[in-house]
């Protein structure tokens, strides 16, 4: 039996902004962009990964979420804490000079880590956390 990632989901309160970065900043492609019941979906992708997606969604995308629970995502959005992803990169000095002079946040600058990566952080538009890999030669 093989098992593979489809689709994972990222919270933002502004899709054009997070188009206008997962697109035009790290380069994904836009696969759809969905309405209904006053709310959005937009998927994105890597070319060069098809077959696995990056959902963009309301933070709060059940539509009997309570304003209370509504509210409490909202303040967890803010601080940056519902989700977070880990991009990998063949170039992630590259990646840093990219993303950071397209005026990212960055939460961490290129540094080699202990586990076998050289990696770099940042937030998107909507406060969630970026991470970005490469794999080190040995």
């Amino acid at each position: 039996m093989d098992i593979g990632l489809s689709s994972c989901f990222i919270a933002v309160d502004d899709h054009d902004r997070a188009i206008a970065f997962y697109r035009d900043v790290l380069g994904l492609e836009v696969r759809n962009d969905v309405g209904f019941e006053g709310m959005r979906w937009v998927t994105v992708g890597s070319p060069t990964q098809p077959d696995v997606n990056i959902v963009l969604e309301p933070p709060a995308a059940d539509p009997s979420t309570s304003p209370a629970d509504k509210q409490a995502l909202a303040e967890l959005m803010a601080k940056g804490l519902l989700r977070g992803v880990i991009f990998v990169t063949d170039d992630v000095d590259a990646a840093f000079e990219r993303i950071s002079g397209a005026g990212a946040e960055v939460l961490q600058e290129p540094m080699d880590q202990p586990y076998g990566v050289r990696d770099c952080a940042f937030r998107d538009p909507a406060g969630n956390m970026l991470r970005f890999n490469q794999p080190r030669k040995e």
